[in-house]
Protein backbone atom coordinates (compact mmCIF):
# COMPACT_ATOMS: atom_id res chain seq x y z
CA UNK A 1 0.00 0.00 0.00
CA UNK A 2 1.60 3.46 -0.65
CA UNK A 3 -0.25 7.16 -0.55
CA UNK A 4 1.34 10.08 -1.04
CA UNK A 5 4.48 10.50 -2.63
CA UNK A 6 6.48 7.96 -4.44
CA UNK A 7 10.45 9.01 -2.90
CA UNK A 8 11.45 10.99 0.04
CA UNK A 9 15.44 11.13 0.02
CA UNK A 10 16.46 8.86 -2.80
CA UNK A 11 14.32 6.22 -1.65
CA UNK A 12 11.15 4.56 -3.26
CA UNK A 13 7.96 4.09 -0.78
CA UNK A 14 6.23 1.33 -2.53
CA UNK A 15 7.41 -0.95 0.16
CA UNK A 16 8.03 0.08 4.03
CA UNK A 17 11.40 1.52 4.92
CA UNK A 18 12.80 1.10 7.74
CA UNK A 19 15.06 3.24 9.86
CA UNK A 20 17.07 2.12 11.88
CA UNK A 21 18.10 3.90 15.44
CA UNK A 22 21.87 4.25 16.03
CA UNK A 23 21.63 6.49 19.73
CA UNK A 24 25.24 7.62 20.54
CA UNK A 25 24.05 8.27 24.19
CA UNK A 26 24.31 7.36 27.87
CA UNK A 27 21.35 7.76 28.17
CA UNK A 28 18.53 6.89 25.82
CA UNK A 29 15.59 5.31 27.05
CA UNK A 30 15.79 1.85 25.62
CA UNK A 31 19.14 1.36 24.66
CA UNK A 32 21.19 4.00 26.71
CA UNK A 33 24.81 3.40 27.12
CA UNK A 34 24.91 0.46 24.54
CA UNK A 35 26.09 2.15 21.76
CA UNK A 36 28.04 5.22 23.59
CA UNK A 37 31.57 4.43 22.07
CA UNK A 38 31.94 5.02 18.48
CA UNK A 39 33.01 1.64 17.30
CA UNK A 40 30.02 0.17 19.19
CA UNK A 41 27.44 2.53 17.64
CA UNK A 42 29.19 1.97 13.96
CA UNK A 43 28.89 -1.67 14.42
CA UNK A 44 25.20 -0.88 15.42
CA UNK A 45 24.57 0.69 12.14
CA UNK A 46 26.12 -1.84 10.28
CA UNK A 47 24.23 -4.52 11.46
CA UNK A 48 21.18 -2.43 10.87
CA UNK A 49 22.04 -1.91 7.26
CA UNK A 50 22.54 -5.76 6.55
CA UNK A 51 19.67 -6.36 8.42
CA UNK A 52 17.76 -4.27 6.11
CA UNK A 53 17.38 -0.65 7.48
CA UNK A 54 17.54 1.86 4.55
CA UNK A 55 18.25 4.75 6.76
CA UNK A 56 20.52 4.67 9.89
CA UNK A 57 19.69 7.83 12.37
CA UNK A 58 22.17 9.01 14.57
CA UNK A 59 21.45 10.49 17.44
CA UNK A 60 23.89 12.51 20.41
CA UNK A 61 21.50 13.52 22.54
CA UNK A 62 18.19 11.54 24.21
CA UNK A 63 15.60 13.44 24.17
CA UNK A 64 13.53 10.95 26.40
CA UNK A 65 10.82 12.33 28.73
CA UNK A 66 12.97 13.93 31.01
CA UNK A 67 16.22 14.08 29.68
CA UNK A 68 18.80 17.29 30.25
CA UNK A 69 20.31 18.70 27.21
CA UNK A 70 23.66 18.75 26.07
CA UNK A 71 26.09 21.07 24.74
CA UNK A 72 26.63 20.83 20.80
CA UNK A 73 30.32 20.27 21.06
CA UNK A 74 29.25 16.77 23.03
CA UNK A 75 26.30 15.81 20.69
CA UNK A 76 29.26 16.89 17.51
CA UNK A 77 32.01 14.55 19.35
CA UNK A 78 29.52 11.84 19.71
CA UNK A 79 27.98 11.62 16.36
CA UNK A 80 30.04 12.86 13.72
CA UNK A 81 32.44 9.71 13.28
CA UNK A 82 29.61 7.61 13.46
CA UNK A 83 28.26 9.51 10.69
CA UNK A 84 31.45 9.44 8.69
CA UNK A 85 32.68 6.25 9.01
CA UNK A 86 28.35 4.78 7.89
CA UNK A 87 28.06 7.53 5.11
CA UNK A 88 31.47 6.37 3.45
CA UNK A 89 30.62 2.61 3.27
CA UNK A 90 27.26 4.24 1.02
CA UNK A 91 24.79 3.91 4.13
CA UNK A 92 21.92 7.02 4.07
CA UNK A 93 22.45 8.81 6.90
CA UNK A 94 20.35 11.14 9.20
CA UNK A 95 21.28 13.05 12.19
CA UNK A 96 19.09 13.30 15.08
CA UNK A 97 19.14 16.57 15.82
CA UNK A 98 17.50 19.96 17.22
CA UNK A 99 20.85 22.49 16.59
CA UNK A 100 21.69 24.34 13.74
CA UNK A 101 25.59 23.49 14.22
CA UNK A 102 25.03 19.91 14.35
CA UNK A 103 22.92 19.56 11.49
CA UNK A 104 25.47 21.36 9.29
CA UNK A 105 28.35 19.48 10.37
CA UNK A 106 26.55 16.54 10.29
CA UNK A 107 25.57 17.01 7.08
CA UNK A 108 29.17 18.05 6.04
CA UNK A 109 29.98 14.57 7.27
CA UNK A 110 27.88 12.58 4.70
CA UNK A 111 24.48 12.93 6.65
CA UNK A 112 21.53 13.39 3.99
CA UNK A 113 18.57 13.90 6.08
CA UNK A 114 17.60 16.12 9.54
CA UNK A 115 15.45 14.32 11.88
CA UNK A 116 14.15 17.19 14.21
CA UNK A 117 12.18 16.27 17.42
CA UNK A 118 11.05 20.39 16.99
CA UNK A 119 10.39 20.80 13.28
CA UNK A 120 13.26 23.00 12.88
CA UNK A 121 11.77 25.40 14.98
CA UNK A 122 14.42 24.67 18.00
CA UNK A 123 17.00 26.79 16.55
CA UNK A 124 16.62 29.76 14.58
CA UNK A 125 19.55 28.97 11.82
CA UNK A 126 17.53 25.67 11.29
CA UNK A 127 15.73 26.46 8.88
CA UNK A 128 18.40 28.22 6.47
CA UNK A 129 21.03 25.36 7.08
CA UNK A 130 18.77 22.40 5.97
CA UNK A 131 17.60 24.45 2.83
CA UNK A 132 21.31 25.92 2.08
CA UNK A 133 22.22 22.06 1.75
CA UNK A 134 19.78 20.67 -0.04
CA UNK A 135 19.07 17.53 2.44
CA UNK A 136 15.86 15.79 3.26
CA UNK A 137 14.31 16.75 6.70
CA UNK A 138 11.97 15.06 8.66
CA UNK A 139 9.61 17.58 10.86
CA UNK A 140 8.36 15.68 14.50
CA UNK A 141 5.68 16.75 16.84
CA UNK A 142 6.49 17.78 20.22
CA UNK A 143 4.46 19.53 22.99
CA UNK A 144 7.25 21.29 24.93
CA UNK A 145 10.86 20.04 25.28
CA UNK A 146 12.25 16.88 26.64
CA UNK A 147 12.12 18.01 30.20
CA UNK A 148 9.10 18.90 31.21
CA UNK A 149 6.67 17.07 27.69
CA UNK A 150 5.15 15.19 30.13
CA UNK A 151 3.74 17.37 32.85
CA UNK A 152 0.50 18.18 31.20
CA UNK A 153 -0.10 17.84 27.97
CA UNK A 154 -3.09 18.94 26.32
CA UNK A 155 -5.06 19.00 23.24
CA UNK A 156 -8.57 19.18 21.19
CA UNK A 157 -8.43 16.49 18.87
CA UNK A 158 -4.60 15.21 19.01
CA UNK A 159 -4.14 13.78 15.34
CA UNK A 160 -6.07 17.03 13.89
CA UNK A 161 -4.04 19.50 16.29
CA UNK A 162 -0.98 17.39 15.07
CA UNK A 163 -1.59 17.58 11.35
CA UNK A 164 -2.55 21.43 11.54
CA UNK A 165 0.83 22.07 13.24
CA UNK A 166 2.77 20.03 10.82
CA UNK A 167 0.90 21.91 7.97
CA UNK A 168 2.27 25.03 9.39
CA UNK A 169 5.78 23.92 9.57
CA UNK A 170 5.53 22.60 5.93
CA UNK A 171 4.75 26.04 4.95
CA UNK A 172 7.54 27.39 7.04
CA UNK A 173 9.92 24.67 4.94
CA UNK A 174 9.17 25.93 1.26
CA UNK A 175 8.83 29.40 2.29
CA UNK A 176 12.67 28.93 3.25
CA UNK A 177 13.14 26.87 0.36
CA UNK A 178 12.71 23.62 1.42
CA UNK A 179 10.18 21.74 -1.03
CA UNK A 180 7.23 19.67 0.06
CA UNK A 181 9.08 16.45 -1.82
CA UNK A 182 12.15 16.51 0.56
CA UNK A 183 10.09 16.79 3.85
CA UNK A 184 8.79 14.16 5.80
CA UNK A 185 6.43 14.11 8.94
CA UNK A 186 6.39 12.26 12.36
CA UNK A 187 3.63 12.80 14.62
CA UNK A 188 5.65 12.22 17.80
CA UNK A 189 4.21 9.42 19.67
CA UNK A 190 5.40 10.36 23.04
CA UNK A 191 6.73 13.82 22.61
CA UNK A 192 4.07 15.50 24.78
CA UNK A 193 1.36 12.96 24.84
CA UNK A 194 -0.78 10.49 26.90
CA UNK A 195 -1.72 7.27 26.63
CA UNK A 196 -4.75 8.22 24.94
CA UNK A 197 -3.89 10.95 22.98
CA UNK A 198 -1.23 8.20 21.65
CA UNK A 199 -3.93 6.01 20.64
CA UNK A 200 -5.76 8.04 18.90
CA UNK A 201 -3.03 9.30 16.43
CA UNK A 202 -1.81 5.72 16.06
CA UNK A 203 -5.59 4.85 15.37
CA UNK A 204 -6.26 7.98 12.75
CA UNK A 205 -2.00 8.13 11.06
CA UNK A 206 -3.86 8.11 7.71
CA UNK A 207 -4.50 11.70 8.83
CA UNK A 208 -1.17 12.73 7.73
CA UNK A 209 -1.58 11.66 4.28
CA UNK A 210 -3.48 15.00 3.44
CA UNK A 211 -0.20 16.65 4.22
CA UNK A 212 1.22 15.32 1.26
CA UNK A 213 4.37 13.93 2.19
CA UNK A 214 5.76 10.72 3.61
CA UNK A 215 4.94 9.39 7.17
CA UNK A 216 7.05 8.54 9.82
CA UNK A 217 6.29 6.37 12.35
CA UNK A 218 8.82 6.44 15.79
CA UNK A 219 6.97 4.02 17.99
CA UNK A 220 9.47 1.61 19.11
CA UNK A 221 9.91 0.30 22.51
CA UNK A 222 7.63 3.48 23.98
CA UNK A 223 6.33 3.56 27.17
CA UNK A 224 3.06 3.29 26.03
CA UNK A 225 3.79 -0.12 24.87
CA UNK A 226 4.52 -0.85 28.45
CA UNK A 227 1.61 0.97 30.10
CA UNK A 228 -0.88 -1.74 27.78
CA UNK A 229 1.05 -4.61 28.18
CA UNK A 230 3.23 -4.09 31.59
CA UNK A 231 6.37 -4.24 30.15
CA UNK A 232 8.33 -2.23 31.94
CA UNK A 233 11.74 -3.11 30.29
CA UNK A 234 11.53 -0.91 26.82
CA UNK A 235 13.85 -3.88 25.45
CA UNK A 236 10.80 -5.98 26.41
CA UNK A 237 8.10 -4.26 24.00
CA UNK A 238 9.50 -5.53 20.67
CA UNK A 239 6.28 -7.24 20.25
CA UNK A 240 4.11 -4.63 20.93
CA UNK A 241 6.39 -1.99 18.56
CA UNK A 242 5.54 -4.19 15.70
CA UNK A 243 1.82 -4.86 16.34
CA UNK A 244 1.99 -0.66 16.25
CA UNK A 245 3.60 -0.30 12.90
CA UNK A 246 1.84 -3.28 11.10
CA UNK A 247 -1.11 -0.95 12.68
CA UNK A 248 0.69 2.05 10.74
CA UNK A 249 0.99 -0.24 7.20
CA UNK A 250 -2.55 -0.45 7.09
CA UNK A 251 -2.98 2.76 6.90
CA UNK A 252 -0.53 3.52 4.45
CA UNK A 253 2.28 4.65 6.69
CA UNK A 254 5.84 4.48 4.94
CA UNK A 255 8.67 5.56 7.10
CA UNK A 256 9.24 3.25 10.54
CA UNK A 257 12.34 4.51 12.84
CA UNK A 258 12.74 1.09 14.78
CA UNK A 259 15.43 -0.18 17.21
CA UNK A 260 14.64 -3.54 15.87
CA UNK A 261 15.27 -3.67 12.41
CA UNK A 262 15.18 -7.81 11.48
CA UNK A 263 11.77 -7.98 13.79
CA UNK A 264 10.37 -5.31 11.92
CA UNK A 265 11.54 -6.30 8.54
CA UNK A 266 10.60 -10.04 8.76
CA UNK A 267 6.66 -8.84 9.88
CA UNK A 268 6.68 -6.53 7.24
CA UNK A 269 7.14 -9.17 4.48
CA UNK A 270 5.24 -11.92 5.87
CA UNK A 271 2.36 -8.82 6.39
CA UNK A 272 2.55 -7.85 3.01
CA UNK A 273 2.65 -11.29 0.98
CA UNK A 274 -0.33 -11.76 3.20
CA UNK A 275 -1.61 -8.90 1.74
CA UNK A 276 -0.65 -9.35 -2.45
CA UNK A 277 -1.94 -12.95 -2.35
CA UNK A 278 -4.78 -14.23 -4.39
Amino acid sequence: MNRGPGSFAGLGLDAPVIMGIVNVTPDSFSDGGEAFRVDDAVARGRAMRAAGAAILDVGGESTRPGAEPVSPEDEMARVLPVIETLAAEGALVSIDSRRAAVMAAAMDAGAGIVNDVTALTGDPDSLDVVAGAGASVILMHMQGEPRTMQDNPTYNVPSEDIRDYLAARIAACEAAGIPRGRIAVDPGIGFGKTLEHNLEILAHMDRFHELGCAVVLGASRKSFIGKLSEAEDPQERVAGSIATALAARAQGVQIYRVHDVAETRQAFQVWEAIGGAE
